[in-house]
């Protein structure tokens, strides 16, 4: 999905060299100059002084340069407001497919022909079958739903934006998601107990609403084993987000494409001859899925990792890991690998075939990240460039070496540059040291709120900040000031705190930022860009991820402006 690109018209025109050409050719019909004798005057030191052109003076056109900004203002909050609904979008979709993932798993696929045998048997008329079967499907959507809004009303959005955070749960889901596969790959079945399942099922041979509607449990919690997994993992994504809606979202998602299949079924029995029978492939969805939840996995370990400053996964022992489980789910679509509930496979077909390709096609994609590449479609799900240990690429990190002679008196320097900052960049990591450092040079300060598993930051990171003409005014015309909100390095004794805002004891360098971040911007969320000037005093609204390069370069230029304004 790309965000709509929005562009800054810049549509003054200058019209004084126009205006004096007329005013010239005005004079010269009014004034006869025949007897006029010109005669050059002496002109003093000081007079001399003032006509000299400095060599150092640039002549450029005259086009106005100004930027409108309150225009940029409203397009910096509209594509905050986009980034936020994309994030929604995303968890929907993500839902979607997990959804139809599930649908043709093992446990659900095979029940397609009993259940809409049920609805066309039972009714008396196609109407009233195809009634119950559209009930059927809205019981299925309100179950899952609700399991999504029971999620954000025992957790709050608070806590759902504090679990994307916290390293603890990041590497709980991380043990989470490594079980789930475990369970896809045959290693055990996750089941629901037998009493409850029992209960379930009897209550669904009632009539009526209260029959169907535990026609609708009863596909939930029998077929468990299969979509608990899926579930798992997308409740997991969802809330590793810090949306509020985004479990009950992802739900909706996954519900709509479980129930829709059943639904269709039930409307045009026909479509029933032309499914594709039952047999081992089924066993081969669960296969794929399981290798994708240990890819998605290590994210979260990523995670904590960077948090804790394990120096575990660099970018490219990640890299290394993710090519393993890649090359190995491409040897398996064409069957150089079996698992134990695998049926012989004594051919390739062609979805099998197309699905192969492009998992070589993507291992063969990462390898050049092993020595630097950007790889830029998958940024966001690695861990930052400056990890990389061994780098060759030529960009905007290798080019340009901001880092000068005094970087490493910077506070917390040794904790987050050689693995946090982008290459080619030289911020500051304390907020205070930063506003010290603008009023020497006299510039605004850029401040990043930032943290070790913000996906947008990493993208933001990687696919803006690498511009060549972003990169140059984030160098020469800030002082940034890069505060992660997530870290776990205590802080001194002296540095601990009670905060005002929260009331919670400020105990780690995260604690300190992310309090700093809602006591004065009123905001928890990442990546968030606040300009101010040499004082503190913001200059224009902050704004969040924003991938349009020109959009986000005419905000950088706007917080220029503004500085430059009030000197």
């Amino acid at each position: 999905m790309k965000r709509v690109a929005t562009y800054l018209p810049i549509i003054t025109i200058l019209f004084s060299l126009s205006f004096g050409a007329l005013a010239t050719k005005a004079q010269d019909t009014l004034v006869p100059f025949e007897d006029i004798e010109f005669t050059e005057s002496p002109a003093s030191e000081e007079e001399a002084e003032l006509l000299e052109v400095p060599a150092d003076i640039q002549f450029e056109d005259g086009a106005d340069t100004t930027v409108d900004e309150d225009q940029v203002v409203n397009e910096a909050q509209a594509a905050q407001t986009q980034e936020a609904k994309q994030s929604l979008w995303g968890i929907f979709i993500a839902g979607l497919l997990g959804g139809f993932a599930a649908f043709i798993m093992p446990c659900i696929f095979p029940m397609v022909p009993l259940t809409v045998s049920f609805f066309t048997k039972q009714s008396k008329t196609r109407t009233a079958a195809i009634s119950q079967a559209l009930l059927y499907g809205v019981f299925i959507i309100a179950i899952y739903v609700a399991l999504g809004m029971l999620i954000t009303v025992t957790f709050g959005s608070d806590a759902l934006n504090a679990l994307s955070t916290n390293g603890i749960f990041n590497f709980f889901f991380f043990l989470l998601l490594v079980f789930f596969a475990a369970s896809f790959f045959g290693a055990f079945e996750l089941t629901l107990p037998s009493s409850f399942v029992n209960k379930i099922d009897a209550k669904s041979d009632q009539g009526g609403f209260i029959g169907l509607f535990f026609m609708a449990a009863s596909l939930a919690v029998v077929s468990f084993s299969c979509t608990g997994p899926i579930i798992g993992t997308l409740l997991v994504e969802a809330a590793s987000k810090g949306e509020r809606l985004g479990p009950a979202i992802g739900m909706l998602g996954f519900a709509i494409a479980l129930a829709i299949p059943f639904v269709l079924f039930a409307i045009f029995p026909s479509m029933l001859k032309s499914m594709p029978k039952s047999g081992g492939w089924l066993n081969s969805v669960k296969i794929v899925l399981a290798f994708l939840e240990l890819a998605l996995a290590l994210k979260f370990l990523s995670n904590v990792d960077l948090a804790y400053h394990w120096n575990w996964l660099d970018r490219e022992v990640f890299l290394s890991l993710w090519i393993a489980i890649f090359s190995m789910m491409g040897l398996y679509l064409i069957g150089k690998i079996r698992f134990s509930h695998d049926s012989p496979l004594s051919h390739l077909s062609v979805p099998r075939t197309i699905f192969a390709v492009i998992v070589f096609a993507f291992v063969v994609y990462m390898v050049p990240g092993l020595w630097g590449a950007p790889l830029k479609s998958i940024s966001a799900f690695l861990p930052p460039s400056a990890t990389q240990d061994f780098d060759l690429s030529t960009g905007v990190g290798q080019a340009h070496s901001a880092s000068s002679p005094d970087s490493a008196k910077k506070k917390y320097y040794e904790i987050f540059h050689e693995r946090g900052t982008p290459k080619g960049f030289d911020p500051y990591y304390d907020y205070e040291e930063a506003l010290a450092a603008a009023k020497v040079a006299n510039k605004p300060v850029l401040i990043d709120f930032t943290g070790w598993n913000c996906v947008n930051c990493r993208k933001m990171e990687a696919n803006v900040w690498t511009d060549p003409k972003v990169a140059q005014i984030l160098r020469e015309q800030f002082v940034m000031a890069e505060l992660f909100v997530d870290d776990r390095t205590e802080l001194a004794a002296e540095e601990k705190y009670t905060s005002t805002y929260s009331g919670k004891k400020i105990k780690t360098i995260g604690n300190k930022w992310s309090d700093f971040q809602a006591a004065t911007f009123n905001s928890n969320s990442q990546p968030l860009y606040v300009i101010v000037d040499t004082e503190g005093n913001v200059l224009l609204p902050p704004t969040g991820a924003d991938y349009d390069i020109s959009s986000y370069t005419a905000y950088l230029q706007s917080g220029i402006d503004a500085f430059n304004a009030k000197k």
